[in-house]
């Protein structure tokens, strides 16, 4: 089997794979929107939540980075000093 090109049609496992992803994420902001809101609706603020979800990742990646350099130093350490 030879592997399959970016433009070629998914496969079945694939779908399943990323449905495997998908519906679980989607069920979960879903559940927390109102009784009223629509698929629609689900879909355009489980957007924003990656959004934010991404930005708070980057954000705590930065924060990490930072902390490993010693860019972050205790105020009161250095008070101590």
């Amino acid at each position: 089997m030879t592997t399959p090109k970016k433009s070629d049609p998914l496969t079945h496992e694939e779908v399943a794979a990323a449905a495997d992803i998908f519906f679980p994420l989607f069920n979960e902001v879903h559940s927390r929107m109102p009784e009223s809101a629509t698929t629609e609706d689900t879909l355009k603020v489980m957007e924003s939540v990656a959004k934010l979800g991404h930005k708070t990742r980057a954000d705590k990646l930065l924060d990490e980075k930072s902390i490993a350099f010693g860019f972050n130093k205790d105020d009161n350490n250095d008070a101590d000093s």
